[in-house]
């Protein structure tokens, strides 16, 4: 119910999207306007209970609202209001997408929220737990945190999958392709991950997702080149343990339910927002500031030479 009634932001934040270049990517929107937030609502002690619960409900009622308010705005359009009737995946795709989601793309996206929700330590939470060990407030912590998220190498690989997909452009340029991948050592968006040396278990009930949404809705055009990459990646790469992970086939999911591809990050955003935060709560329940220490392995006993007499150097 508090979700529910926290849904709707500000006009002065909303007022403050319109500003944004239509051009932007939203995932810069949504991390200058979770920072914003923080105008809005006053720093108190993060020993209070009520203002860190609040603060809880508010990032995850919001973040959802600010991402499809942003999406419409920068078509020209208004931001739709969200619904109290609605569960918390079925109000964002109502948002997004202007009209009510058909109930099994609500309980699909609702799967997707969750196997994203959390997954242990990563770039994103650690840089949501670095700034959170400064005692910031916790809007600058998801703020932080997005910002790390949105790199192609941790977030933004789900977006990345999706256009190596349209790149390769057909089942039949799927070796070819990925014997230039190897050649070149070039990485293959949506293979490989730092824990598993098999497939991604999120991978595999994603994968199951799609299907589904492919039988009631029509087949994504590129799931055939994604089933045939998969297979040629596994019979060059298997012995290496590279094997799909949570990113190659969570697009194609978001494609069928209407998403823009440069949303994909940002609905990553919405669901580990959950993680983010169960992680700020347990930093400060035990917090000391992080301050890694640093080995230089540069030059020594240098003498310091004057901006005009250093060669090929000038202001």
């Amino acid at each position: 119910h508090d979700i529910r009634y926290h849904r709707r932001i500000k006009y002065r934040i909303r007022d403050m999207m319109k500003c944004f270049p239509e051009s932007g990517h939203p995932m810069d929107a949504l991390q200058a306007s979770a920072a914003a937030l923080g105008l809005f609502y006053s720093r108190r002690a993060l020993d209070d209970p009520i203002y860190i619960r609040d603060a809880v409900i508010r990032l995850l009622a919001k973040i959802p609202t600010m991402v499809a308010a942003f999406q419409l705005m920068r078509k020209g359009n208004d931001p739709v209001q969200p619904r109290d009737d609605l569960d918390y995946s079925a109000n964002f795709l109502y948002m997004l997408n202007e009209r009510e989601p058909d109930p099994l793309a609500a309980r699909i996206f609702d799967v997707c929220l969750t196997l994203h929700a959390e997954h242990s330590m990563n770039a994103s939470t650690f840089s949501a737990m670095v700034t959170a060990s400064t005692l910031t407030d916790p809007y600058a912590v998801i703020a932080s945190a997005v910002g790390t998220l949105g790199g192609p190498l941790h977030g933004g690989a789900n977006e990345e999958v999706i256009m190596m997909l349209e790149k390769i452009g057909s089942v039949e340029n799927v070796r070819p392709y990925l014997e230039k991948c190897l050649e070149r050592k070039q990485k293959i968006m949506g293979f490989g991950h730092r824990v598993y040396k098999v497939k991604d278990p999120r991978a595999t009930i994603l994968q199951s997702l799609a299907e589904q949404l492919f039988e009631k809705f029509g087949r994504d055009e590129y799931y055939d080149i994604a089933i045939a990459l998969e297979k040629a990646v596994e019979e060059k790469l298997a012995h290496r343990g590279i094997y799909p992970n949570v990113d190659f086939y969570s697009g194609l999911v978001y494609r069928k339910l209407g998403i823009p591809t440069d949303l994909f990050t940002p609905i990553f955003a919405i669901a580990r927002v959950a993680g983010w935060l169960a992680h700020w709560k347990e930093q400060l329940a035990e917090n000391r500031i992080f301050r890694p220490t640093q080995i230089y392995i540069g030059h020594h006993d240098r003498s310091y030479v004057s901006v005009d007499e250093r060669p090929g150097r000038s202001l």
